[in-house]
């Protein structure tokens, strides 16, 4: 075992010598293409030192190496990205370079923005609403198809089906809907899309429509998971219907619910694609002395902002918030769902 120390100290000399000369050409912007290969190799040789190196927590140390590119892909993916994020925020990054630093101004900025606020207001209002209806018709679909109802193979099929489409197509479908079909339809009505109230519903509506049957599905396997000899002992004790599913189905699918639930809250907080394609944030609504979108959700407002106009640190500073606002409403509300389940 003494024998492989020196090799194995070898290796990881070798190895953190060769990443840390790459990673400096690269910090220097050498002109050197070797960079690239060159810290693969030092961290193929700093893997194979920490394998080989002698310990007596070698079986830790496997067993990390295995974690190893799983835990590289999440840091590729989302912690280097969300550390990127938080400095670019903090610069006046114009989507290729930054040339200072500005500090806080970009958060300040986005704080005293009356559209800002306006957005996460109104994406918080929908966020709530959203999920209640989608929750509320995803159950009472789920217990329809569960029921002894014939062809319910169709009606799962025919629920889920707006699922499949995408968010723009289907949003431009009824946005088509909403401007030629029902004016028509219902003479001398002017379009939902033209009420900045009206509008907010139209995107309600839709949105519902299309997640209400994703949602179903996986309350039809809750349903279909709870045990036929308890439904029969219920019955036989008899238990009536709204008993059966107040008391005995509901507690026995909580897990259920707080998926379902944290679904829907993330799927509406993130809603991007049916805003765009509805109503693009319109129409204007005047909010004491500025016009302001008034269908603009937070996601759209940080996509025009940074692509619309051309304001990428403050877009980006938005974009840092938002997923801050959404890990905590999303763990708390996880947390708030499993402390109900054991109660339950």
């Amino acid at each position: 075992m003494n024998k492989k120390k020196p090799a194995a100290i070898g290796l990881l000399a070798v190895g953190i010598a060769a990443a840390v000369a790459a990673l400096y050409m690269d910090i220097t912007k050498a002109d050197n293409n070797f960079r690239g290969p060159l810290l693969i190799i030092g961290l193929t040789l700093l893997i194979m030192g920490i394998y080989f190196f002698p310990t007596r927590k070698h079986r830790k140390i496997i067993n990390a190496l295995f974690l190893l590119p799983l835990v590289f892909t999440f840091a590729v993916t989302v912690l280097i990205p969300f550390a990127s994020g938080i400095f670019y925020s903090l610069t006046d990054w114009n989507g290729i370079d930054y040339t200072k630093f500005v500090g806080f101004s970009n958060y300040i900025t986005m704080f005293k923005s009356m559209d800002y606020l306006y957005s996460l207001l109104i994406t918080v209002i929908f966020t709530v609403i959203n999920m209640i209806f989608v929750n509320i018709f995803a159950f009472s679909l789920a217990l329809l198809c569960t029921s002894k109802l014939k062809l319910k193979g169709f009606y799962q099929a025919a629920y889920f089906l707006p699922n499949l489409i995408g968010g723009i197509v289907l949003g431009y479908v009824w946005q088509f809907i909403f401007n030629k079909v029902l004016t028509v339809a219902i003479a001398g009505s002017d379009s939902m899309l033209t009420d900045p109230n009206l509008a907010f519903v139209a995107i309600l509506i839709v949105s519902t429509w299309q997640y209400a049957g994703y949602i179903m599905m996986i309350y039809v396997t809750g349903l279909t998971g709870v045990p036929k000899d308890i439904l029969e002992a219920s019955n036989v004790d008899g238990a009536g219907a709204a008993t059966t599913l107040f008391k005995i189905k509901m507690p026995m699918i909580a897990n259920t619910f707080t998926v379902c639930i944290f679904l829907t809250l993330v799927n509406s907080f993130k809603q991007f694609d049916l805003n765009l394609a509805i109503t693009n944030g319109a129409p204007a609504r005047v909010l004491g002395d500025k016009i302001i979108q008034s269908t603009e959700f937070l996601a759209l407002n940080i996509y025009n902002t940074a692509i619309g106009k051309n304001k990428y640190a403050l877009g980006q500073t938005k974009a840092v918030v938002f997923f801050v606002i959404l890990a905590i409403i999303s763990l708390t509300q996880v947390s708030i769902s499993k402390k109900r389940e054991v109660e339950m």
